[in-house]
């Protein structure tokens, strides 16, 4: 009977260990592009060290790396089969993110952000953080009637933590599982959430951008006062409804600006956010609103299909006018209802993005009716920030 025990125990022991062992990177990998898109637009830092393989040898054989890494997994293996254990185990402490931030280099072929690698990672962790806390234990989001993965049955909650986790060890080409598993785990709570919303419509400068695109490497943007006229977001909260009665107004409003001539450009800005779960992009509506209603020429529309507040709107714009190579020392015009306006206008805003973006995307100027202000757009929104997984 005892050596029946011993033996089970032994069995469970070593199943445990192959359970919870670090998968090599390579090791019968396949490539899912869907989650390599992801990795990439959302963590470029992690993805591109977890691409070099010399990279993640260096960053792993530092002594606190190792330590760190080692214990990790112990506080992972500890939870033994429980799922939500699991989950908050992954989550990166204040220590970790230090020893990460102050040893990870940036890896070749990226574009250093403006504040540094260290921030950049310090940002890429902590979306890591954010995703794991809302999709995987259940943390309301900062935006709870948009965000999150709503209300859900505890046995479909279970089902996502045990797939991710089975995911984040299963190899994938490319991935950053060499580095740790959290970032393939988190990729893998969106994907299993269907919140894949921001790779939808990539590249940007393609696809339903492609004429304006075009159209603004051989503008004479001396011809213009304004660089572009901003359409923000305001999207309904009705299921299955396209266009809020308050977007319909401020298309009325871009219209008949875009119409007096002196800005080249309409960039409509709004994702797929409300009502929750949505199946239209507002971006993309509104655009299709422009041209089938108004007549203005898909060569003088831009969207951004991937901001889901205000902060984001203004943000999002201003990484599509450098991708214009647009001037960034012209104004540009935010259009918007009188309301949204004010609160765009107020230092509450001004307060806003900074708890939520950590910079301002530009400078809000001086009003030009109730409905229009000008904007002087700032190149620090080009940072890749990851800490809301919808619109980086």
């Amino acid at each position: 009977m005892m050596g029946n025990v011993a033996r089970t125990a032994t069995l469970v022991a070593a199943m445990a260990a192959v359970m919870f062992a670090t998968v090599p990177a390579q090791a019968g990998a396949v490539r899912d592009v869907v989650t390599e898109r992801l990795s990439q637009r959302l963590f470029p830092l992690l993805d591109g060290t977890g691409r070099d393989p010399a990279a993640v040898r260096a960053l792993t054989s530092k002594s606190d790396m190792t330590a760190l890494l080692d214990g990790r997994r112990q506080r992972v293996a500890g939870c033994a089969q429980d799922m939500f254990c699991v989950a908050q185990a992954l989550i990166w402490t204040e220590s970790e993110v230090d020893t990460l931030a102050k040893a990870i280099p940036a890896p070749a072929g990226l574009n250093t952000p403006d504040d540094g690698v260290a921030a950049q990672a310090r940002r890429e962790i902590e979306g890591i953080n954010i995703i794991l806390r809302t999709y995987g234990l259940g943390h309301p989001a900062a935006y709870a009637e948009i965000d999150g993965a709503g209300t859900i049955d505890p046995r479909e909650r279970q089902s996502r933590l045990q797939a991710a986790y089975w995911l984040s060890r299963t190899p994938r080409i490319a991935s950053a599982q060499a580095l740790d598993p959290s970032i393939d785990y988190a990729l893998a709570l969106l994907d299993g959430s269907d919140r894949a919303d921001a790779i939808g419509f990539e590249p940007l400068t393609g696809g339903a951008n492609a004429a304006a695109m075009a159209r603004a490497k051989k503008l004479d943007w001396s011809r213009y006062r304004y660089s572009a006229l901003i359409v923000t977001g305001v999207g309904p909260e009705v299921p299955d409804m396209a266009i809020s009665p308050f977007g319909k107004y401020h298309l009325r409003l871009a219209a008949s600006r875009f119409a007096q001539g002196d800005a080249p450009f309409i960039i409509v800005t709004g994702g797929k956010a409300h009502p929750r779960a949505t199946r239209f992009a507002e971006a993309e509506q509104m655009r299709n609103a422009l041209i089938e209603r108004y007549g203005v020429p898909a060569n003088a529309i831009l969207i951004e299909p991937y901001a889901r507040h205000t902060t984001t709107n203004l943000r999002n714009a201003t990484r599509l006018l450098m991708a214009m190579d647009a001037p960034m020392d012209r104004d540009a015009v935010i259009v918007s209802n009188p309301g949204q306006s004010a609160s765009i206008e107020s230092p509450q805003f001004v307060t806003r993005n900074q708890r939520e973006l950590g910079y301002q995307p530009g400078q809000v100027g001086r009003r030009l009716s109730p409905t229009q202000l000008l904007f002087r757009p700032s190149r620090a929104s080009a940072r890749v920030d990851p800490r809301d997984p919808h619109d980086p």
